[in-house]
């Protein structure tokens, strides 16, 4: 339960805050103070997200205060960085107090929950008031860190009792906390934990890959150690079928008051119990990888070394973030540079390196000849082959980027009376497998191509509801992004990967997918622009058309927003963030986007830009 906004309160009243000098040291009414970790003290209305340096400070209870101030004050100290809440806790009766749990759930409102007072009868003597805490529902995180979109009204009621020294306190609340949007992006922040691919790269000869698993843990409260906890306790529900983790089961810190922090070489130190004693020194090697690429964006240079520990102090083992590549596949397993889409010949082609000046060169093989005229195309990510979708949709032809390699036979046909009803651009995952939709309204199906060959295979997703419009496998293997249409509105959602069924590619399917951008009405274009990070072209109700970053929680990153680009028709980004994003636009043609710069024009007559994958 937090505050954020200057309006924010008991209705009809402007809500408590507080000005705190550092000279006098005293706390004037029940509140927060911000303080930067320099410089004088300040009032606050609200703290901006983007000032990092601003702590804020919970304040104890007035002696005197009234009810309404009570309540103002505990919303308002759950948005401080108190670290476990001691001070907010003091706004609650002893009994209140131990029977709350303020790290079960997060619940973000659109703005900061307002407290109304309940109408109380006092004829009885009661000593009680209430007031319900009012406001729309944005998104939950809950015991486990995991992020989801949440929508309708939120509902909270807090009960307040009279103590025999005259002094009110919070006798009955809900468990979690709840704050506002902009409270939220202040106090916490997102991080990917990672943890490794139970199948998505199997038969590939390549180290197992690493699926990212975001979570939000609070910005100003030991981050660190917050993270590495979380990572110990296990994957997210939703992610936890499809993933396993190193470290053996009940695997924690040695203890309770355990902090983590890196020294000056950039070595972090993990002290772990018991549990995790007698793992060997391969397991180990992938515990120390799942650690370091963990704490990787937790500070600004990075963690360059980890070390785990045994209960005893002594060295488990020592791993370096350079050795991480040859125990765990991280991302594309791949430096990439090229982009490709589809030019004015209707032939496959690649843009290489940065250079502005450079032209796209037809690539090698019989897609970069132009004898099947393609109107979309995936390249595998070892960038060996390639597989294009014909200028009509109908066919999917697969051949080597190889010079003199033939083509032969579709390897897929639709049925469908249009264009617009047959395949859509197909995508590459981790396994060398292909996937495509078919559109055709009469047999709408998820298609999986083995190595790009063989028996079509029908992937089941039921939780699908409409019909997919586009396809995009992330590098992991583990999850896939769709774009799902409905009744005239489309939706960007993301599902898992299942291969329970074993080895075999009938076995595959889509499960539990979930929106992930549910404020767009209309989504036309979509790519993997990160481990856990989506780029996305749509539009809101009766809005027009927008570029965003999303998460694959539905969050939205607190990054940099693309440049404004009219008329988006496709989208493509690289699972490596440095790389630029690509856009074929209908008024500017084949675009590129690198970090820092504006738009650059590639070719006016081009379409359907793809990364390998």
């Amino acid at each position: 339960m937090g505050a954020d906004r200057g309006g924010s309160g008991v209705r009809g009243r402007r809500p408590v805050r507080v000005m705190a000098y550092a000279s006098c040291g005293a706390l004037l009414l029940a509140g927060c103070a911000s303080m930067p970790d320099g410089g004088d003290l300040r009032q606050v209305e609200s703290t901006p997200r983007q000032d990092s340096q601003v702590r804020v400070y919970a304040i104890p209870p007035r002696p005197g205060a009234s009810a309404a101030e009570i309540v103002q004050g505990f919303l308002e100290a759950l948005t401080s960085d108190d670290a476990n809440y001691e001070t907010a806790g003091k706004y609650l009766t002893d009994g209140a107090r131990k029977a709350w749990d303020p790290y079960r759930s997060t619940t973000v409102l659109d703005d900061a929950p307002d407290p109304v007072g309940l109408p109380t009868d006092t004829k009885d003597g009661t000593r009680d008031v209430q007031f319900r805490l009012t406001g729309g529902k944005v998104a939950r995180v809950d015991e486990r860190h995991a992020y989801s979109p949440e929508a309708g009204s939120y509902n909270g009621l807090v009960r307040l009792t009279k103590l025999k020294n005259k002094q009110w306190r919070i006798d009955g609340l809900p468990q979690g906390v709840v704050m506002g949007t902009s409270d939220f992006q202040r106090n916490y922040v997102s991080v990917n934990k990672y943890y490794y691919a139970s199948n998505g790269t199997s038969g590939t000869g390549r180290p197992p890959a690493t699926v990212a698993d975001p979570v939000y843990v609070r910005a100003q409260v030991d981050p660190m150690t917050q993270i590495v906890r979380a990572l110990l306790r296990g994957p997210t529900k939703w992610l936890d079928p499809v993933v396993t983790s190193s470290f053996p089961t009940g695997t924690d810190l040695k203890s309770a008051d355990t902090s983590l922090s890196p020294d000056d070489r950039n070595r972090v130190t993990v002290p772990l119990n018991a549990e995790a004693d007698h793992v060997g020194g391969t397991q180990c090697g992938r515990m120390a990888a799942q650690l370091l690429l963990t704490l990787q964006n937790l500070t600004p240079t990075g963690v360059d070394e980890v070390e785990l520990q045994k209960s005893d102090g002594s060295q488990l083992c020592v791993q370096t973030m350079n050795q991480v590549e040859g125990i765990a596949s991280h991302g594309t397993g791949r430096h990439q540079e090229g982009q490709y889409f589809i030019d004015r010949e209707r032939r496959l082609v690649r843009l290489t390196g940065g250079d502005r000046d450079k032209k796209p060169e037809p690539v090698p093989g019989a897609l970069g000849e132009g004898a099947k005229k393609l109107r979309a195309a995936a390249v595998s990510r070892d960038e060996t082959s390639a597989a294009g979708v014909t200028a009509d949709g109908r066919n999917l032809y697969v051949g080597s980027l190889v010079s003199g390699g033939s083509l032969g036979e579709p390897v897929l046909r639709s049925q469908g009376a249009t264009p617009a009803d047959r395949l859509t651009t197909p995508s590459w995952d981790a396994r060398g497998d292909l996937w495509v939709a078919d559109r055709d309204p009469k047999k709408p199906r998820l298609l999986l191509l083995r190595k790009g060959a063989g028996e079509p295979i029908v992937v089941q997703a039921p939780s699908v509801d409409g019909r997919i419009e586009a396809v995009r496998v992330a590098a992991d293997g583990a999850r896939i992004a769709l774009i799902v249409e409905k009744n005239g509105k489309s939706s960007l959602q993301i599902g898992r990967i299942d291969r329970s069924a074993g080895d075999e590619p009938a076995g595959a399917g889509v499960v539990e997918t979930r929106s992930v951008a549910p404020q767009l009405e209309e989504v036309t274009a979509m790519s993997w622009a990160g481990d856990s990070r989506l780029v996305v072209v749509g539009s809101e109700k009766g809005g027009v058309q927008q570029m965003r970053y999303v998460q694959v929680d539905g969050s939205t990153p607190l990054a940099t927003t693309p440049s404004a680009l009219a008329n988006v028709k496709e989208i493509a980004a690289s699972e490596d963030e440095q790389l630029p994003l690509v856009a074929h636009s209908e008024t500017d043609g084949i675009v590129r986007l690198s970090s820092g710069e504006q738009w650059q024009k590639i070719v006016q007559d081009g379409m359907a830009p793809v990364y390998p994958g």
